[in-house]
């Protein structure tokens, strides 16, 4: 009997519902698919039943790799790796179709590396369509103004168009979660700000929300240099807090560090 390890975030989907729900967010017939953290392949299983063109499953979990090989054998090409430690783009000449129930502790992690990885002209997947910790989902699809709202919401809906399919109950795992889960579908975006270096989207919003009780007056006059003029051409509001300023906002102030610094 396999045990799910607690030290790798292991809570296996079981219910057969949620799973026919889940591989029917989209069509998913002669799509590339990737599937992270299969577990004990309840979820694999289903959507062979799909005609998947090409399959790849990444399993950090040895026993569970194997386990996986024997049953899948050559239907579903199975990594035994460390998804954080895989360079995405090398995995597919076409883009990837990806389901994961991501390990909550890691779910976060996980994201932002996908992200900070796509390609201007071309990204490496279609799709996401992943399974978070309902407390995560909620901060990724938050917008301002929104206790919620942060570094995580500002960094996803940057390159991505996001949408929640449903919430998912302690009752479809094993073992049960203390918390619920959201299911999201997330598509990359075709219009996006191009920045010099993702890397810093991820300053700005760093420095901004390390103090979100706080105003903002302090991160902005130590991002630039003491510069009131550029808070009074972007309409900024200095004694706003870091949640009340948008999206575009952000990506603003990004662009103009950069510029600064050119």
């Amino acid at each position: 009997m396999i045990r799910a390890k607690k030290s790798l975030g292991q809570n296996f989907l079981v219910n057969e519902n949620m799973i026919k729900k889940i591989i029917s967010v989209i069509d998913i017939t002669n799509k590339n698919i990737l599937e992270v953290g299969p577990g004990t392949g309840n979820l694999t299983n289903e959507i062979l039943k799909k005609n998947p063109n090409f399959f790849l499953a990444v399993e950090k979990d040895n026993n569970l790799a194997k386990e996986l090989q024997k049953r899948f054998h050559d239907k579903v090409n199975i990594i035994n790796n460390d998804i954080l430690k895989i360079n995405e783009n090398s995995l597919s000449e076409k883009p990837l179709t990806v389901f994961g129930n991501l390990p909550y502790n890691i779910s976060t992690e996980i994201l932002i590396k996908w992200i900070m990885n796509m390609h201007y002209k071309k990204s490496w997947f279609d799709y996401l369509i992943l399974m978070f910790q309902k407390e995560v989902a909620d901060r990724i699809i938050s917008k301002f103004n929104n206790k919620t709202y942060g570094r995580l919401s500002i960094i996803a809906n940057w390159r991505l168009n996001i949408k929640k399919i449903c919430d998912i109950g302690p009752h479809c795992f094993s073992p049960k979660p203390k918390v619920e889960s959201s299911l999201l579908l997330l598509k990359p975006k075709e219009n996006f700000i191009n920045f010099e270096s993702p890397k810093n989207l991820e300053k700005i919003t760093r420095i901004f929300f390390m103090h979100r009780r706080k105003k903002i007056k302090k991160p902005f006059l130590q991002l630039f240099d003491k510069d009131k003029y550029l808070a009074t051409k972007l309409g900024i509001d200095l004694n706003l807090r870091p949640q009340n300023l948008d999206f575009n906002t952000y990506f603003e102030l990004t662009k103009e560090y950069e510029n600064l610094r050119c």
